[in-house]
């Protein structure tokens, strides 16, 4: 009995021994067995995981296992591996968490496809189209591709040619057109020639002068007009025994002498301004006069020595008669304007010559012998003028009162001399007063019956 108790203490730390080898063999051979079971990273483990669905997702989604699911207008459970047409309808249902396919309705599709009726779409089959063919379609619209093959593009493009031409065609056409053209000195010897030819109408003749005066406004055009004789063609037309004639030969010929020196002194030397002038004294419409008068001051204003040769061919006394004549009281103010501007350029003239202290100039010496001031004096201007206050538009009297102050100087004794000039002043002086109040009224401190209101007070003034 004690050898046995004498044998087991010695084999127990034997056993203890054994044991935990075993343990430790069996550790060993789990660990390595399944990877699974070893000590890892957590966030290790979940990335490995995510990568292996996904790879059997794409395994799942190849294209070339891809099977074309045809819905319905009902919805159906979507599997794995079917490919959907366009246009239908796909959810997730919440419930199951299975997705769901189907039809779109009629009404959603009509409007999804307003759209594509704008432009002109490709007719494409979806049902025969996989998520492959669409890959193969990207690249090559990426790579420029020229899909115009067809017989319908190719019919299009011919018909672009049909209507349209190549910008070659146009160039030539325009070089064509250049060779055509006509300038403005070729077009007025055209109107020239018509006017002045003896197998041309009347009707012919007025629409040349008619459109000739649309050219010769600008400055070059009536200086070019001169080059061909053509200033002085127009001039003898006022000689026309034709009154329609005489009347369009005048408008060209005002419009050729505004503000261009060059002509006004080729129009002195052909002749112009005797010729205006006889028309004028002669009996003609008022139409006409109105447009030989137009000439007449185009030809006088800026221009000295036309001046005194219109008051040396007794200009004066033929605007005396035009004015007195009845029925041309529409003329008269033009006159009384005509002459306010000759006088007012003269005493600008001398005002300038002082500023500039130039004793002598040349310009100033030509309106030195203009002595019209006198002439409308002597011929009985200062009663003309005043008389025509009595014209009951307020223009025509603007324009008299101004030229009453430019004449004051010289005419001071003749409008005191006249009591009729007095009482139409203190007439207008009222009247005026009741209108520059209204005026006032309507809030303007100095409007257009004022300044006409203190025109008179002055004149009024300087004749007391």
């Amino acid at each position: 009995m004690p050898h046995q108790g004498l044998l087991l203490f010695r084999m127990a730390p034997l056993g203890m021994l054994l044991g935990m080898l075993m343990t430790s063999c069996f550790t060993f051979c789990l660990s390595h067995k399944n990877s699974e079971f070893a000590l890892t990273n957590p966030e290790e483990r979940s990335t490995k995981e995510t990568e292996r669905k996904e790879t059997t997702a794409e395994e799942e989604l190849d294209p070339k296992v891809l099977e074309v699911f045809h819905p319905t207008h009902e919805w159906q459970a979507l599997r794995p591996g079917h490919a959907v047409p366009a246009g239908s309808h796909v959810r997730l249902n919440l419930q199951t968490g299975a997705r769901e396919v189907k039809l779109q309705d009629e009404d959603k599709l009509r409007n999804n496809l307003k759209v594509l009726k704008k432009g002109k779409r490709l007719d494409i089959n979806t049902n025969t189209y996989t998520s492959q063919d669409l890959k193969s379609a990207l690249a090559k619209f990426k790579e420029g591709a020229d899909m115009e093959s067809s017989k319908e593009d190719k019919a299009r493009q011919a018909k672009v040619k049909r209507l349209f031409r190549s910008i070659e065609e146009l160039k030539k056409d325009f070089e064509e057109l250049n060779v055509v053209i006509e300038t403005d000195m070729q077009i007025m010897v055209r109107l020239i020639n018509k006017f002045n030819s003896s197998n041309s109408s009347l009707e012919e003749k007025i629409a040349a002068l008619f459109d000739l005066e649309y050219y010769v406004h600008q400055m070059d055009n009536a200086q070019d007009l001169l080059s061909f004789g053509g200033l002085q063609v127009v001039i003898n037309g006022l000689n026309s025994t034709e009154p329609l004639l005489k009347e369009y030969a005048a408008f060209v010929l005002g419009a050729a002498f505004s503000s261009n020196p060059k002509v006004q002194v080729e129009a002195i030397e052909g002749g112009a301004l005797q010729k205006l002038l006889v028309v004028l004294a002669t009996e003609q419409s008022l139409t006409a006069k109105k447009k030989v008068l137009f000439a007449l001051c185009s030809l006088l204003r800026h221009f000295p020595y036309a001046q005194q040769q219109f008051l040396k061919l007794g200009g004066l006394q033929v605007l005396r008669s035009l004015v007195q004549e009845k029925g041309m009281e529409v003329l008269a103010v033009r006159v009384v304007t005509l002459l306010y501007d000759l006088v007012t350029e003269k005493m600008f003239a001398e005002e300038e010559a002082e500023l500039m202290r130039e004793t002598s100039p040349e310009k100033l010496q030509q309106y030195r012998q203009v002595h019209l001031l006198p002439g409308l004096q002597e011929q009985g201007w200062c009663e003309i003028t005043a008389h025509l206050l009595a014209l009951p538009e307020h223009d025509a009297r603007e324009k008299v009162l101004q030229t009453l102050g430019a004449l004051l100087a010289t005419c001071r004794d003749r409008y005191r001399q006249d009591p009729q000039l007095n009482r139409t002043l203190v007439t207008l002086q009222a009247e005026y007063q009741a209108l520059a109040a209204l005026e006032l009224q309507d809030g303007e401190d100095e409007g257009y019956f004022w300044e006409l209101l203190g025109s008179i007070n002055s004149l009024l003034k300087e004749l007391r």
